[in-house]
């Protein structure tokens, strides 16, 4: 029996660092779904395609190559991110990225695409799996359902002091209007729209550290027995 585990939310909600540290604690696969759309992002950007041209960013989504690997180096991000043969864990954080993946993972064929994908990775074994539409379109039938949310402004202090930890100088309202912006798009776009599965759990993380964050999971794990 396949143990899935389905975290959504908004940007810089918390949901990834929630679902990798779940992961490791339970021993479970971790995915983070956004690191795919965030590629195939790069790869149009890369290969001059307008992300407005859905039927051009629809056929590289269809044929592109992407792997995820273990991270490289402790400390490092969650996974190591290879497209083609190029490595792009760094490139895929870019500000262009972030300004364009919404418009490109709007596209019928392009989400298609990658939750076939996503599938063929929880059929591999017990997984945490973490994203927007993880609960209502590509598992719904995961054993435990979570969706992490968290004000917008604080959402956006903590995309912030992301950037500048990797040494990019931005402004904080120009990360702030970006974030409402990718909301809005999150909301609004007619397939596979962030809203909460009927049957999630939603944590609201403003107040909470991680930790406890992790802890009132686990504790949800144990009382549903998806272990």
């Amino acid at each position: 029996m396949r143990k899935t585990i389905a975290i959504d939310g908004s940007a810089a909600s918390g949901k990834s660092t929630l679902g990798s540290a779940l992961a490791e604690k339970l021993n479970y696969l971790y995915l983070d779904t956004g690191v795919m759309y965030r590629s195939i992002t790069w790869a149009t950007l890369n290969a001059k395609i307008d992300v407005t041209d859905e039927a051009a960013v629809s056929d590289l989504a269809e044929t592109f190559k992407l792997e995820l690997l273990p991270p490289s180096a402790e400390g490092s991000h969650q996974a190591t991110v290879l497209v083609g043969d190029q490595d792009v864990t760094r490139l895929i954080r870019r500000p262009e990225i972030d300004a364009n993946v919404a418009q490109v993972s709007s596209y019928s064929r392009v989400r298609q695409a990658m939750t076939a994908r996503q599938r063929n990775i929880a059929a591999m074994g017990p997984v945490v799996m973490v994203g927007r539409d993880i609960g209502t379109v590509v598992l719904p039938n995961a054993d435990l359902k979570i969706f992490v949310s968290a004000s917008l402004e604080v959402r956006a202090r903590r995309r912030y002091e992301e950037c500048l930890k990797r040494g990019e100088m931005v402004a904080f309202e120009n990360v702030l209007a970006a974030m409402a912006k990718r909301d809005r798009q999150d909301r609004e776009k007619p397939i596979s729209p962030m809203v909460p599965a009927q049957d999630a759990v939603i944590i609201n993380t403003d107040e909470m550290t991680g930790e406890e964050v992790l802890q009132k999971v686990e504790d949800l794990v144990m009382a549903r027995c998806v272990v």
